[in-house]
């Protein structure tokens, strides 16, 4: 199989399947004369460009001047809006909506793929590979559309006007939807074509995405259904499809360099005293990764320094999610006998350094967050930065990119570092999530897969155990869950946070939504420690920033699923809406 490398539009090759907007009116048409022809699906190249457009959905830091699925969700507990609070992504029925339709895209394009291949007279080969590649594409929309909606009709062929039954057919229970997941993703998994790519959909794609299928599954059915069975099924889907790959995908040394990688060489630029900054190599060299989205300089940009850097004023950190930071100790707060101080110090006229605060945490903080405090009315300039502002008081720079030129920091669509979207972090924490919710986790797990996380983030590994993470009693656990399992979302949240929106769901399928109400949680409102900044800013609540513009966000059971829109209620009169709204 050709590789097939996302550089945006590049990867849109021949004539595209997308629909309108609404998924009953698209889906309702007819093939086209060309797309219905089995010659056209007999041609190896077509059907290649065809699966080549799954992949602008993979959306990473975004596709030019759009925003991605990294740092910019603002709905959770790790950081406060740069600009607005955050409030519940819908709180009315809308009209219409493309978290509805855009899935049902994905699934209409997989099924054509599906149906013509299947029809073709392609090698069995790559009838196989293909059919793999849209079971897999098919697989992912369907997730997303039960982790919004729950139950959602399951449509398994390209439909046309002839389709009544399906076009205009009930919802279907969304524990058979997603069986039907894991059954594509098996097939995938068994036909999809061998590469080395990772730029390329592969084998291993597909069973990372079954463990993340399975975690979430797993939690859903004990933490929402109570249903012991299928949790034991679903994180054992977790466990198998994990330990498959784990070994493949090795933790690299190097924290930061899974989100500052860049494929394109260049002069390794200096910060402010003429030392150069490390460059990082292209991202497809790092073993940790097993599928990336590739930004190439001058041909496919994306613009999160455009928030990450902005001169008017970036996203930060909450103080909870500060908080939930362990000490370099492996320890709490509540724990911990190192400096647990969280106010900075003053250094010079206009700023507060916050390094030493840093110096004795886990260092996946330092690696995430500036070292200095600024706000609205005290700006700090980065190395490469204009004088900018944190909503928060804690600047992320997670993302940002400080190898490109100064002028170009602030700018949208001048970022090129590529973007992680499946790696190893992520799959060695889903397979220590599901063994523990499984009660079958050993010290030797905790080794294989929360170990390499630990040391990469100068953490002591003296409690890493079953027993020594089951002994850490942290007043801070609020989910009603063992202190080991505790400590193995503490160690999720902290590694991946603000990562492809994980943070949001991993509250929803553990049942803690109500995480988010800000008035039974106002940490998730508030930053950083400004009591010996030289100048207050007029949003604070006692030494704390506060995020909120005086807003709340005031959590309800039926927020644990989006509202399906209404005119899709009203074109199929089987369709019913989901509780509370």
């Amino acid at each position: 199989m050709k590789k097939i490398y996302i550089i945006g539009a590049l990867a849109v090759a021949g004539m595209s399947l997308n629909g309108c907007s609404d998924f009953l009116n698209d889906n309702r048409y007819p093939l086209s004369s060309q797309t219905a022809n089995p010659e056209f699906w007999s041609n190896p190249v077509n059907v290649q460009n065809q699966v080549n457009t799954f992949y602008n959905d993979f959306t990473g830091y975004g596709n030019g001047t759009g925003s991605g699925t990294f740092y910019f969700s603002t709905l959770s507990d790790d950081q406060c809006g740069r600009r607005d609070f955050s409030d519940w992504t819908f709180k009315d029925v809308p009209p219409s909506s493309t978290s509805w339709s855009a899935p049902y895209e994905e699934i209409r394009r997989a099924n054509l793929v599906i149906e013509g291949v299947e029809n073709s007279s392609l090698s069995a080969a790559d009838k196989e590979n293909f059919l793999g590649i849209a079971r897999m594409y098919r697989a992912r929309g369907y997730f997303d559309l039960v982790r919004r909606y729950g139950d959602v009709p399951l449509i398994k062929i390209p439909l046309d006007p002839s389709d009544d039954a399906e076009l205009y057919g009930p919802r279907t229970p969304r524990n058979e939807v997603m069986d039907f997941i894991i059954e594509d993703l098996d097939y995938a998994i068994e036909h999809i074509a061998t590469t080395s790519s990772k730029t390329t959909f592969s084998a291993d794609l597909a069973q990372a995405m079954k463990v993340e299928v399975g975690i979430y599954e797993g939690a859903y059915a004990w933490y929402h259904q109570n249903d012991a069975a299928r949790k034991a099924e679903y994180y054992g889907y977790a466990v198998t499809a994990g330990e498959a790959i784990a070994s493949k995908y090795p933790i690299c040394n190097d924290y930061t360099s899974l989100y500052k990688s860049m494929r394109t060489a260049q002069e390794k630029p200096k910060d402010i005293e003429g030392t150069p900054y490390p460059l990082y190599d292209a991202l497809e060299s790092n073993t940790e990764i097993i599928f990336m989205k590739a930004y190439e300089k001058d041909v496919f940009m994306h613009s999160i320094i455009d928030y990450s850097s902005a001169s008017d004023g970036i996203a930060g950190l909450t103080k909870d999610a500060f908080d939930s930071y362990l000490f370099k100790d492996g320890l709490p707060a509540a724990s911990t006998t190192l400096d647990k101080s969280d106010a900075g110090e003053a250094v010079g006229n206009n700023a507060v350094s916050i390094q030493k605060l840093l110096d004795v945490r886990d260092q996946r903080l330092a690696m995430t967050t500036y070292p200095n405090i600024f706000f609205n009315g005290m700006t700090w300039t980065g190395p490469n930065t204009a004088p900018m502002y944190s909503r928060s008081g804690y600047g992320v720079s997670k993302y940002d990119n400080w190898y490109i030129p100064t002028g170009e920091a602030t700018t949208a669509n001048k970022g090129y570092n590529c973007a992680p979207l499946y790696w190893g972090a992520r799959l060695y924490l889903a397979i220590a999530e599901a063994k523990a919710e499984l009660g079958t986790i050993t010290d030797d797990d905790l080794t294989k897969y929360i170990k390499p996380l630990y040391d990469r983030a100068g953490i002591s590994d003296a409690h890493l155990t079953v027993a020594g993470l089951n002994a850490i009693a942290d007043p801070a656990n609020d989910m009603n869950v063992s202190s080991l399992i505790w400590e193995i979302r503490r160690c999720r949240r902290c590694e991946l946070i603000m990562d492809d929106n994980i943070r949001y769901w991993d509250l929803v399928r553990w049942h803690q939504l109500d995480k988010l109400d800000t008035t039974t949680n106002p940490d998730i409102v508030l930053g950083a420690n400004i009591s010996t900044a030289p100048v207050t800013p007029s949003e604070v609540t006692g030494n704390y920033l506060n995020c909120s513009y005086g807003q709340t966000r005031k959590f309800d059971n039926k927020y644990y699923f989006y509202p399906v829109p209404s005119e899709q209620i009203r074109l199929n009169k089987n369709l019913t809406q989901n509780p509370g709204w």
